[in-house]
């Protein structure tokens, strides 16, 4: 019964799509479709897809970060799926809850608030008290298992079906998501494991007071459900009203997102893989929460390698650089021409380096190479494709928060200022010596362009005020003679500066 209803709810939006390549749908030209049209079919999926059910909000979570795969502006739309999951009664719930602590809820818990904080795509949160200790306490939804598995062998056995028809190399990044989303799913349905990777990063994140995780209790982890200490704060998407008031400064919340992702993916090595907004919090003190670690992915050191040189050829502009390290992170195709990507890559960082809007990005990579990507498409795969929702967070984050964002030049102080614990965490490598002197000779570089600022900047200023100096010496002194004030004294007074012309005043 459930295949049919499956069935019943996705042909509607199975047949508008096919109908986007034939009219007719077995012939004819592509039907005419305007971009409200799409926009108004990406919000009918979004609210379609939490009626389906866990698996198919899940699946649409990963999708919302796969540009990849998913254009706009579907990928905007999916991305509301966090805020959208139906709510499980209580009773089912409270069943859960008897048969995990063997005990009515009242007599387990001081308090329980029967209403739930959130709803997630697997599992609901709820507020209470245990000990004297206000906490959160987090059950499974009832029956997830079995659905989940069903859901996922419809999903394989719908994209068998279109690949009959429809044969386009897209269709890997369909089987990548699918793939990961299978293998990672019994975890996220065991907090026994999200407990042990809550305790792990808690303890990496120890001595950092700008990244909180919440303390899992002792003696309440069970496989269904899951007792944390209560950490009030923000979601990291609607701090608006916290920067406005200056009790959050924004770019040190954004600041704070990359290093924590920085250390995580690229120092220690254990990466919370489900950055969903509703899964940050801000607190008043702009504290950084991480929430629920049921998505966490242990990067591999040769990955980590990878990434981090990667990255460095990247800063460095070395272009064939991160072309390898394309290919090794495995998210090109093997038989992808490598002229191609490398034309890609350049065009890319050309464009990053100064400050290029997204459009114009689009537009330059349009023109001159995705058209020759169309049968090697660039795919996520494995653990990329979360690094991809990180990146996805984080661009938001920036786009929204911090003034002209341009995602490389914003990361690579920051990649720079934590190169020695990424290095010290990999070992010693080939070619660490070349990149150490880059980072020393992009430092000294930044310094001079600092120094050579200020000086212009210093020049100014004394351009503006020297005359106004001279000429108080050159004027008759009173009668009561006083002492010669130095130029210093006189540059540093209130009134000069309050008097600088208004915008040597505001550098």
């Amino acid at each position: 019964m459930r295949t049919f209803l499956l069935i019943f709810r996705l042909l509607p939006f199975a047949l508008s799509f096919a109908r986007d390549r034939r009219r007719l749908l077995f012939w004819g030209a592509p039907a005419r479709r305007t971009e409200a049209f799409h926009r108004a079919r990406a919000q009918r999926l979004a609210r379609m897809i939490p009626t389906l059910g866990p698996t198919f909000v899940k699946i649409g979570q990963v999708f919302s970060a796969r540009p990849d795969v998913v254009p706009e502006p579907y990928l905007a739309s999916l991305s509301t799926l966090t805020d959208r999951v139906p709510v499980v009664p209580f009773a089912r719930i409270e069943h859960e809850l008897v048969a995990a602590y063997g005990a009515p809820v009242d007599q387990v818990f001081d308090a329980f608030d029967r209403e739930p904080l959130a709803a997630g795509s697997l599992g609901q949160v709820y507020r209470a008290r245990y000990r004297g200790e206000d906490v959160v306490v987090k059950v499974l939804r009832p029956g997830v298992e079995p659905v989940v598995e069903h859901d996922v062998a419809f999903v394989r056995m719908v994209l068998r079906f279109v690949e009959r028809w429809w044969s386009h190399p897209q269709l890997r990044g369909l089987h990548v998501v699918i793939d990961e989303f299978e293998r990672r799913i019994a975890d996220e349905m065991d907090f026994r494991k999200e407990a042990t990777y809550a305790r792990a990063i808690g303890q990496k994140f120890a001595a950092n007071p700008r990244v909180i995780v919440p303390r899992v209790i002792d003696g309440m982890v069970h496989r269904r459900t899951l007792v944390l200490e209560f950490v009030e704060g923000t979601r990291v998407d609607r701090i608006d009203p916290l920067v406005r008031m200056g009790v959050v400064d924004a770019e040190r919340v954004v600041d704070a997102v990359v290093e924590a992702y920085i250390q995580m993916m690229l120092v220690d090595g254990l990466f919370h893989a489900d950055p969903h907004p509703g899964n940050l919090l801000v607190r008043a003190d702009g504290a950084l929460v991480l929430l629920d670690f049921g998505m966490v992915i242990e990067v591999d050191p040769a990955m980590r390698h990878h990434l981090v040189h990667t990255a460095l050829a990247a800063v460095r502009g070395d272009a064939d650089k991160v072309v390898d390290g394309f290919f090794n992170l495995g998210i090109v195709a093997p038989e992808t021409d490598r002229e191609t990507i490398r034309r890609l890559v350049g065009i890319i960082m050309e464009l990053t380096e100064r400050g290029a809007e997204l459009g114009e990005v689009q537009a330059a990579l349009a023109d001159e190479v995705m058209h020759l990507l169309y049968d090697w498409p660039v795919v996520l795969t494995g653990e990329m494709t979360y690094f991809g929702r990180a990146v996805a967070l984080i661009e938001g984050l920036g786009a929204h928060h911090v003034p002209n964002f341009n995602p490389v030049t914003y990361v690579r102080p920051l990649l720079l200022k934590h190169r020695t614990a990424v290095l010290r965490a990999l070992g010693p490598t080939d070619g660490e010596t070349a990149d150490l002197a880059f980072a020393l000779g992009l430092l000294s570089r930044d310094v001079m362009r600092v120094v050579g600022n200020a000086g212009r900047e210093l020049l100014g200023v004394l351009a503006t005020r020297i005359p106004s100096v001279f000429s108080a010496f050159s004027r008759p002194a009173p009668a009561a003679a006083v002492q010669p004030v130095p130029v210093v004294a006189a540059l540093g007074e209130p009134a000069a500066v309050a008097a600088l012309p208004a915008a040597t005043a505001a550098e």
